[in-house]
């Protein structure tokens, strides 16, 4: 998943006014900390200036909570909210405000249609087809997966229509890289928040690195507590 979300941080990026970006995320496990990361690393490279606020809900799904993380993040002058739980509540109050957000899990447009940029989409049929497929033949063996756009288990979900031609013409452009493997949002340079550089440039985070990760990149705003605290 952390390939489109580094996707939509790009444009996130572009179409920030305020600079100020909230990110409403459940659990600070790594799966999560990835997401944002990437999500930044996106941001970051059209848009120096922006920032990626985060608070956490300790919840996957909790609209109450997750509404209420938004308002603080639009309160403070944020124009974008970024989703990382599973209902729509976050873009829903993005788009009272007339603000807008990037959804998850699913494409949220429904939910919020003037606001909603995109959405990073989960795509889990095409997997469980191949394992009861594997069942069904006698050929399924315990294995870890990590699937990513390649696979077409995750993907962003269709533009909002307020996505200018050359957004889309950007992201478009580095969606090929990622799908030819000629790109991957965690090759370096890579700063932390302290501006120590994590990973030097012409190298990237091993897959191992990534399923462990607990450090957010430079232009995260925010702490990653004991998950759960």
């Amino acid at each position: 998943m952390y390939e489109p979300d580094y996707l939509s941080g790009l444009i996130a990026g572009y179409m920030t006014k305020t600079n100020y970006i909230g990110f409403v995320a459940p659990f600070s496990i790594p799966e999560v900390v990835r997401e944002i990361d990437a999500f930044t690393i996106g941001v970051r490279e059209v848009n120096p200036k922006a920032e990626v606020h985060v608070i956490w809900t300790n919840s996957w799904f909790d609209p109450v909570k997750e509404a209420n993380a938004a308002d603080t993040f639009l309160a403070n002058n944020a124009d974008i909210i970024a989703s990382g739980v599973d209902s729509p509540a976050p873009l829903q109050e993005a788009e009272k405000k007339g603000k807008y957000g990037i959804g998850y899990d699913s494409d949220m447009a429904s939910f919020a249609p003037k606001a909603v940029l995109t959405s990073r989409i989960w795509h889990w049929g095409i997997y469980y087809a191949k394992t009861v497929k594997e069942v069904k033949e006698g050929t399924w063996k315990s294995t870890q997966y990590w699937g990513g756009m390649k696979d077409g288990i995750v993907s962003l979900a269709p533009y909002g229509p307020m996505v200018p031609e050359k957004v889309k013409q950007y992201v478009e452009k580095r969606k090929k890289g990622i799908l030819d493997g000629t790109y991957d949002p965690f090759m370096g340079p890579i700063y932390d928040q302290k501006g120590n550089l994590k990973v030097k440039k012409g190298e990237q985070l091993t897959d191992s690195e990534k399923l462990s990760l607990q450090w957010f990149v430079r232009g995260v705003i925010g702490s990653i507590p004991k998950s759960g605290s």
